[in-house]
């Protein structure tokens, strides 16, 4: 496929995939902007998209922020006339224990890791409706299919996005709008750094470059879904349990990343003092009742 003089937008691009992504296009003819938050490595990424493509930009911001992930749509659309390409790729990790999550925590997973998507997706379709065509790729995980323990609620956003997609698909059929699902499993980024409790996988990380391959797949193919690596057994495995014998997976799972009795009565004790009068949630006064 042609991408000279394409107009793409890659979220989550300052690193990982969103960055390889990013150059890929730029080195295929595309003029790309990256989005993200960090200005210093977006610069870095314009200049080296810019050989190829002079064109090529970025938009620093919090795709968090709806306001910023709809404005940043239609300033692209505003510059360049077009919008081609959109790919959903910001992200940020959340491994953390439920006894330790706060409901603060999971509104900003989801406002990034979803809301973002859906918000980019919503500003960016009525360009490509106009035009009759061009392409919207979501990068998930396969966490959102098979959820181990500590990561519900990054899972949660990220099987949002998966239902969103496919509902998409339904809507957009005959529009000339593809959209597609590009599922990583373990890639080599720096988002294992960013997990406030470490992760107990030990296995294979694999390079960014086959996310990368997977979202040309999807828009070259129109391809609807592409996991990437494609059939890696410990996958094809994992699903197969999920569906099939899900209390085995999660006997397995437990085994790989136990909560210990020792975690359980710590977490008990602290919610204990949660809710004695007085302490941190200000007591209980009655049924369904707070004081404070």
């Amino acid at each position: 496929m042609d991408f000279r003089d394409q107009v793409v937008i890659v979220t989550g691009a300052s690193s990982g995939i969103g960055r390889d992504a990013a150059l890929r296009f730029a080195e295929r003819g595309a003029v790309v902007i990256g989005v993200a938050r960090r200005e210093e490595r977006l610069r870095e990424l314009a200049e080296a998209c810019r050989k190829h493509t002079p064109e090529s930009g970025y938009l620093a911001g919090d795709l968090g922020d709806r306001e910023f992930a709809e404005r940043m749509v239609a300033e692209v659309v505003e510059r360049h006339g077009r919008l081609d390409v959109l790919v959903n790729n910001a992200a940020m990790a959340k491994r953390k224990h439920v006894f330790d999550l706060s409901a603060e925590e999971c509104e900003r997973v989801m406002d990034v890791n979803f809301h973002s998507c859906v918000s980019t997706t919503l500003a960016a379709i009525p360009a490509m409706l106009v035009r009759g065509e061009g392409a919207i790729v979501n990068v998930s995980s396969f966490v959102g299919r098979v959820v181990p323990p500590r990561e519900a609620v990054y899972a949660a956003s990220k099987a949002a996005m998966n239902a969103f997609t496919e509902g998409l698909k339904l809507d957009l059929e005959g529009s000339g709008i593809h959209i597609g699902l590009v599922i990583p499993g373990p890639i080599d980024t720096e988002i294992w750094e960013k997990d406030e409790h470490p992760s107990s996988y030990s296995g294979v990380k694999y390079p960014t470059a086959v996310v990368t391959d997977a979202i040309f797949e999807v828009i070259e193919g129109r391809v609807d879904e592409r996991v990437a690596p494609r059939r890696k057994p410990a996958l094809l495995t994992a699903r197969f349990l999920r569906l099939m014998f899900p209390r085995l997976l999660r006997f397995g799972m437990h085994r790989m990343d136990p909560v210990t009795p020792e975690r359980i009565a710590e977490a008990r004790e602290r919610a204990a003092k949660r809710l004695r009068p007085g302490g941190a949630g200000g007591g209980l006064d009655a049924p369904g009742g707070r004081k404070g």
